[in-house]
């Protein structure tokens, strides 16, 4: 259906008489009268012409909330591609969970600093985050394992170091205090761990050997149950630092330190909108305690 039918059938609909829509619209009534037709002869007849208003068929309302829908995902296009102006429409990012508990506040504050600006972020595994990306529904992500995909633009964004957490008070200072604890897993926990363990206890007979005291996928609930005693966890250092009653857990010291690099990824084949230009602006993270390359 010619975008021009539609118009002309709205402005009918808007002003109540094809002599008004036609003014509406800079053309003639018979013009007007036209694009009606030409959709009635698709469709089915659309509106009851009375003597003092007109009245929408089943067919007509239909048509309309269509034509209501069309503007929007018009107005909605405009938006998105509104990429050079940098401090009005979406900024979209896509990270795990734990750097996202330190950038989400600072995405926040710049839209607080700039109103026009929607923040829309999302905690996922590197795979998804990939995903995400290469389907356009995100702009940004940030990965821990580099990909090598060539649609992808790769570059170094920070280093999060992981700790060893442990309940307050407890004695953690070889393998078996590990295996009497039991270990709290999470999503990424097996590949932390082992990265971690491995260079804290050099020979260690594996994590596979380890206790397991339980699981969870919610990246703000990890360190619950290490808070009330029920075992440890290896952590990148933001989700530590979030974590609501840090006197109730310890990070255990060790002469080796492990960090895993966040590498950010976009697009290759278009440039990255001025919007998310201004969020990777290192101001916009200088309170952050990550580690910026």
């Amino acid at each position: 259906m010619h975008p021009q039918w539609l118009r002309s059938f709205v402005a009918l609909v808007d002003h109540g008489s094809f002599t008004r829509a036609a003014d509406h619209l800079d053309l003639t009534q018979a013009g007007v009268s036209q694009h009606v037709g030409r959709l009635e002869q698709e469709l089915g007849p659309l509106v009851l012409r009375r003597p003092r208003n007109l009245e929408l068929t089943p067919a007509g309302r239909a048509l309309l909330d269509y034509c209501r829908e069309v503007g929007a995902a018009e107005e909605h296009l405009r938006h998105r591609l509104s990429a050079a102006d940098e401090k009005r429409g979406e900024i979209s990012l896509i990270s795990p969970g734990s750097i996202g508990l330190t950038l989400y506040p600072r995405l926040l504050a710049l839209q607080e600093k700039h109103p026009g600006l929607s923040i829309r972020h999302r905690f996922a595994p590197t795979q998804e985050v990939v995903e995400a990306v290469l389907s356009s529904r995100f702009e940004l992500g940030l990965v821990t394992i580099r990909p090598d995909d060539p649609r992808l633009a790769v570059e170094k964004f920070a280093e999060e170091p992981l700790e060893l957490i442990a309940p307050a008070g407890e004695r953690v200072e070889n393998w078996e205090d590990l295996q009497r604890l039991g270990f709290i897993d999470h999503p990424d926990g097996e590949a932390m761990a082992t990265r971690l363990l491995r260079a804290r206890f050099p020979g260690n007979p594996g994590l596979h050997g380890l206790r397991r005291s339980g699981f969870t996928n919610q990246i703000a609930l990890i360190l619950e149950p290490v808070s009330r005693g029920l075992g440890f966890t290896v952590l990148p250092q933001h989700a530590r630092e979030s974590f609501a009653q840090p006197e109730k857990i310890q990070v255990v010291p060790g002469k080796r330190e492990v960090c895993d690099t966040l590498w950010l990824i976009h697009r290759a084949e278009w440039p990255l909108s001025r919007r998310a230009r201004l969020m990777l602006d290192r101001r916009t993270f200088n309170r952050t305690h990550t580690r910026h390359v």
